[in-house]
């Protein structure tokens, strides 16, 4: 583990930024460019511990990749759906949606894989992606506990596509890993939803990247909730990668958090594919000032007074929870933070670890079915307190946000290199907003 760090406060600044590349859009661009036919540019590709599990993935499936690391650029030879190396074993740590994706992808393989990943991946459900895909003709084993990583895909001939009906998910991750593979199966996908659609937002992105890549979709059925995708061939094409959603939110709510104080995110406006993009209407409840362009989101703090406790679902984009927990102690009056159960199998169960850090700061913190609720500490007395970060880069991020808005001394980040999964420059981005407040006084 890496040393802790002692978040200092910040005082009013003024910044423009852009982070770096999306970590849901590269992995995502970085899959359909290899199952495309030909050479696929993609620049503003995120380097981090994430991204890195499937560049390596794809280079052990025998996928020729360019990488040119300080351009932000990969090159992908494509080879139309079809996987070079016919016998692979994939390791990918805590890689979420290298392991959902390419579980479906690796069924396309005509080969025998397996996919493991760290002893966290091991806890991770995978059985809601798994039976599914037996449904449409592959053929996968549980190599440990049922309905969980490690995975050993077999030869399957009769992965052909087909009719799918899904229940809701755990992750919106198990239905666009079946969205991305569908269009190289001879029959297609097409998915009816019995029920709501987990993150929504996240299945849209897929769908509009699937799009630039040449393969439609169309939504039918009565209550329009099934989408199909076609047999097709993905098109090699460039593509440029937005700036991070997610990551962008944690100055965005520095920004909220800190009097007189504004950031500007560049690259990342009301024309994104992200869901998490629209965060900035959260903050819009909590009084900040908004100002969102076609290709830029601006945060003010509030005018006057405090941020203001709010009560929202955020079950369309979940990421966000952390980033709003950590405002709400910050806030005037509770705050209320709905749908989002779907906390408790990401990298760690970030419902309880919401709950457990925000109580050491002094909140109290209640959680009911899938909602959890916080009230700010009595007269907003925060507790010093070293923040507990279960190797999950969102809990490093958001309570460093804490940090920033309270006395010297209140907050410090234990293993803060857990960053590095989405981003590793993180800790020198943050001391931008020192920076801009020396250059601002």
């Amino acid at each position: 583990m890496s040393d802790p760090i002692l978040i200092e406060p910040v005082k009013p600044f003024d910044l423009k930024l852009s982070p770096p590349g999306s970590k849901s859009l590269t992995n995502r661009a970085l899959l359909i460019a290899a199952l495309a036919d030909g050479p696929t540019t993609l620049d503003g590709v995120l380097f981090a511990d994430d991204t890195r599990r499937m560049l390596e993935a794809l280079q052990t499936l025998g996928f020729k990749l360019d990488i040119d690391e300080d351009a932000k650029r990969v090159t992908v030879t494509g080879r139309g759906g079809n996987f070079p190396v016919k016998e692979a074993e994939l390791h990918l740590g805590n890689a979420g949606t290298a392991m959902r994706f390419l579980t479906a992808a690796c069924c396309l393989g005509q080969g025998t894989y397996t996919l493991d990943g760290i002893p966290r991946m091991r806890e991770r459900p995978i059985g809601e992606l798994v039976e599914p895909l037996k449904q449409l003709g592959a053929e996968i084993d549980y190599l440990g506990e049922e309905g969980f990583p490690p995975l050993c895909i077999n030869d399957s001939p009769y992965f052909e596509g087909g009719f799918l009906t899904l229940k809701p998910t755990l992750s919106s991750q198990f239905i666009s890993a079946l969205l991305i593979a569908g269009p190289c199966t001879p029959r297609g996908v097409t998915i009816t939803f019995d029920g709501r659609v987990t993150s929504l937002p996240y299945i849209k992105m897929t769908l509009k990247l699937m799009k630039h890549f040449g393969v439609g979709h169309e939504w039918g059925g009565p209550k329009k909730n099934a989408v199909r995708v076609t047999a097709a061939d993905y098109q090699a094409k460039a593509y440029t990668i937005e700036p991070d959603a997610s990551n962008a939110s944690y100055f965005l709510a520095a920004a909220a958090s800190v009097p007189g104080s504004s950031v500007t995110i560049e690259n990342l406006g009301g024309e994104s594919v992200q869901g998490d993009a629209d965060f900035c209407m959260v903050l819009g409840l909590m009084g900040c000032n908004v100002d969102q362009r076609t290709h830029s989101t601006t945060i003010s703090a509030p005018t006057s007074g405090r941020l203001k406790g709010v009560d929202v679902k955020l079950n369309q984009m979940p990421d966000m929870a952390q980033t709003l927990a950590a405002l709400a102690i910050l806030a005037e009056g509770p705050t209320s933070i709905r749908k989002v159960g779907t906390l408790r199998v990401k990298e760690t169960d970030r419902m309880e670890a919401i709950r457990v850090e925000l109580t050491k700061l002094g909140a109290k913190v209640e959680i009911e079915g899938d909602d959890i609720h916080i009230t700010p500490p009595a007269g907003n007395v925060i507790t010093p307190a070293s923040v507990d970060t279960y190797d999950d880069h969102r809990m490093a991020m958001a309570f460093s946000v804490i940090g920033l808005a309270t006395p010297p001394g209140t907050v410090t980040i234990n293993d803060p290199d857990c960053v590095n999964k989405t981003y590793p420059n993180y800790w020198d981005d943050l001391q931008k907003l020192h920076d801009a407040a020396t250059a601002t006084a």
